[in-house]
């Protein structure tokens, strides 16, 4: 992926959980599957229980990858958020955006900690206090990051080819995981 989408993953990312906190919730995990540098779109987390559902939840995000045959991956998530979900120790700095970007080769953990302010006046109209996010500086990017387990088997299983039995097993795919209740929404040149 080129330096040019890979920021602008970042800035949607960074955008979409300004706009989560200010509305109560840090979005869902999410994965990003490219094709030779071709962003095939975004697939959100189901809804899921905390413990083992949120676990399996997550390292199914592959599958829409593994379906596209991507070569690329790009999942996030916050730190807390999954560590309470999945029932895990915190990993890394909290809060914090986590982005991984894999290929087959390996995966390099980008870390975007935050903190949350409050404001006493509203904006764009609001009333009433509303809470933005204080993006700190950034450690550097990590080479083979330690990932929560359910990040880790995403990531292993989004480059392990898929075996369906199908004329169309990416298109199949989608379906399925919408059905699942994942939220998947695909770029133009991957429409099912």
């Amino acid at each position: 992926m080129d330096t040019g989408t890979w920021d602008a993953l970042v800035g949607s990312m960074k955008s979409a959980y300004d706009k989560g906190v200010r509305e109560g919730a840090v979005p869902r995990p999410v994965i990003m599957p490219l094709v030779r540098g071709e962003l095939v779109g975004l697939v959100w987390l189901r809804p899921a229980k905390p413990g083992a559902d949120t676990l399996t939840g997550i390292a199914a995000l592959s599958n829409i990858a593994a379906a596209a045959c991507a070569d690329e991956v790009v999942l996030a998530w916050e730190t807390q958020d999954v560590a309470t979900a999945c029932e895990l120790p915190v990993l890394g700095p909290s809060p914090c955006l986590n982005m991984v970007r894999a290929t087959p080769d390996g995966h390099v953990l980008h870390q975007f900690p935050y903190t949350e302010e409050s404001s006493s006046a509203g904006s764009e109209g609001t009333d009433g206090p509303t809470t933005v996010l204080d993006w700190k500086r950034a450690p550097a990017p990590r080479p083979d990051g330690e990932l929560p387990p359910p990040v880790r088997a995403a990531v292993d299983y989004a480059f392990t080819p898929m075996e369906l039995d199908h004329p169309n097993p990416f298109g199949v795919t989608v379906v399925l995981m919408e059905e699942d209740g994942y939220t998947v929404r695909l770029t133009d040149g991957f429409e099912h």
